[in-house]
């Protein structure tokens, strides 16, 4: 996101509130809401209770309201397909390629036997 916009957001939009991460959110005067990233746009950075708040499901923000977290409920991740800490399962290129066989492995036909 270019400076200038960011400006214009900052600006003509009243500030909503942040997340853990950083990212600001805000709403303009037609009730059209925006928000700025920290860091790289990616969005699937923004956590269940603002994505709910962005996508108009709900119209109270989260810092209106007590949003509990359970002890069980792992914090939020975002996507992290393609980067370094990406899942890769054993057998996976990135594991070294290599895996256990299973019993339900195909056995190719050899016609010799």
């Amino acid at each position: 996101m270019s400076f200038l916009v960011k400006l214009k957001i900052k600006m003509q939009c009243t500030k909503i509130g942040a997340d853990e991460f950083g990212n600001e959110y805000f709403q303009n005067k037609d009730l059209k809401r925006f928000v700025i990233y920290k860091g790289i746009a990616e969005p699937s950075k923004i956590p269940a209770q603002w994505h709910g708040w962005m996508h108009y499901t709900t119209d109270i923000a989260p810092v209106e309201i007590n949003t509990h977290r359970y002890p069980w409920q792992k914090s939020h991740l975002p996507n992290l397909t393609g980067t370094k800490n990406s899942y890769a399962p054993k057998g996976h290129m990135a594991q070294g390629g290599k895996r256990d066989q299973v019993s339900s492995d195909y056995q190719s036909w050899n016609p010799n036997n």
